[in-house]
């Protein structure tokens, strides 16, 4: 059975023109508008890695909206892990970089 408000967790990783415009904040505002619970932040020079936790139909349009990422930038490569949800996260916030 697909249940869409079983509680899943994402860790998101994106490569390409992902830093320098406006990715991280995008990311931040989109996942609180939806409810998604999680951070994000830039590693390395090309890479922007996230964790998403929340029901699985929200987390599922989180993956999507970070492979399209905001209009100023280039997403080349994304992978995705699904881990099991710890609960853990109370907002979604901007990390620092790695």
């Amino acid at each position: 059975m697909d249940d869409k408000s079983e509680r899943v967790r994402a860790h998101v990783w994106v490569k390409g023109r992902v830093q320098g415009v406006g990715f991280r904040a995008h990311v931040e505002y989109y996942a609180r508008q939806i409810g998604v619970m999680g951070w994000v932040r830039n590693v390395g020079r090309d890479t922007v890695e996230a964790v998403a936790e929340g029901e699985r139909a929200p987390v599922e349009r989180f993956i999507e909206m970070m492979r399209e990422g905001p209009r100023a930038s280039r997403v080349d490569e994304s992978n995705v892990e699904w881990e099991n949800p710890t609960g853990e996260f109370r907002e979604f916030g901007v990390r620092r970089s790695l």
